[in-house]
């Protein structure tokens, strides 16, 4: 069953928006809240990249409860975060509850860093909060020649399999692997069917969702968005999503010393703080071949995934990451699509903390076609 609108409203268009206004704007919003300018562009990088390749989950609705969370004082503009070495490639993050891009960014550092001297770096995290996209961090790793995975826990939102409440985050995972003349592999995905933020953009909207996402608080699969909100998300995959979920939250919580499972707070609690935990690896590609021997292999199995004969009905092969480049060149070039409702929360977030929101030409903004 396809989503469909609830009202007329539901169906209004988005509207595009330029990347340097749009970070900019964010940029500012956090700045005023005393984010550091640097720390602050980062967090907006990281939420604009998720909307550049699609992930509108992750991507500028979430600013709002950033700026929530830190004015409620339940997340620290300022952290002073620790990199404690435990081996020659480990090294474990203490985020001091700061932003979570902020925190991602450091240990992604510091698992490269590792990595450059040792040939691996292997980094836990603690103290942290929602870090957004976890291919921010993977795209980092290989802008320097990285592999590299991302991966963290994330509050009790979907049943495991089997359960009808919620026990399981939508733990993510992302790998990224350079290549040489062909694009790089980036795989970013939540362990859920869907990410929890594609339900709650639904819920703003008013739409309905397919069949198959989540169940109600009764543990009956449902369409209505409110009520897989009140209930909880579905694992991808049955039990094979469900037990990757929990082995995440081990890494990332229980390895880590951060919080996990049942323990967990949800962005929206701004009583408490989260506590998530992440870890972050990296890998020199010249382990065991020269780096331009690996890039050159890279190129090869590529080649070959794109020359397998698609299924009937299928125009090709796609390899992983490969829809999200081409929407974050259209993105780059049309501007980015914001829902008006979206468009509504940033508008009065920006006049609560003295800063328009970009209309017009400094903006680039532009109607969708």
């Amino acid at each position: 069953m396809s989503a469909g609108p609830h009202s007329p409203d539901a169906a209004a268009e988005p509207q595009r928006f330029g990347y340097d206004g749009l970070l900019r704007f964010s940029c500012d919003v956090l700045e005023r809240l005393e984010v550091p300018a640097g720390d602050a562009r980062q967090v907006a990088e990281c939420l604009l990249l998720a909307e550049l390749r699609g992930v509108d989950s992750h991507g500028l609705v979430r600013l709002p409860v950033y700026a929530s969370r830190i004015r409620a004082k339940v997340v620290k503009a300022k952290p002073h975060i620790t990199v404690e070495s435990r081996y020659a490639a480990v090294a474990l993050v203490d985020g001091d509850n700061g932003l979570g891009p902020v925190v991602g960014c450091r240990a992604m550092d510091a698992a490269m860093d590792l990595a450059g001297r040792s040939g691996a770096g292997f980094v836990g995290v603690r103290r942290s909060n929602h870090f957004g996209a976890a291919a921010y961090y993977v795209a980092q790793a290989i802008e320097r020649g990285y592999i590299a995975c991302a991966v963290s826990n994330a509050p009790p939102n979907m049943a495991a399999f089997g359960g009808r409440q919620r026990f399981l985050g939508t733990n993510p995972m992302a790998v990224g692997i350079p290549a040489g003349e062909e694009k790089p592999l980036i795989f970013d995905a939540s362990s859920s069917v869907v990410a929890r933020g594609k339900i709650i953009m639904a819920a703003h909207r008013r739409l309905t969702i397919p069949e198959g996402w989540a169940i109600d608080p009764l543990g009956r699969p449902t369409t209505d968005a409110e009520a897989a909100l009140a209930g909880a998300v579905l694992p991808f995959g049955g039990p094979k999503g469900s037990a990757i979920s929990f082995i995440i939250d081990i890494l990332s919580g229980v390895l880590t010393g951060a919080s996990f499972a049942l323990h967990l707070n949800t962005l929206e609690n701004l009583n408490a703080v989260q506590n998530l935990g992440h870890v972050f690896t990296a890998f020199r590609t010249d382990l065991f071949l020269p780096a331009a021997e690996f890039r050159r292999r890279m190129d090869d199995i590529l080649r070959m995934l794109k020359a397998s004969p698609p299924a009937p009905g299928i125009s090709e092969v796609l390899a992983p990451g490969e829809v999200e480049f081409e929407k974050e060149a259209v993105n780059r070039e049309r501007g980015i699509p914001l829902p008006v409702e979206v468009v509504a929360q940033l508008t009065r977030l920006g006049g609560e903390v003295g800063v328009p929101f970009p209309y017009g030409r400094t903006a680039q903004w532009r109607q969708t076609e």
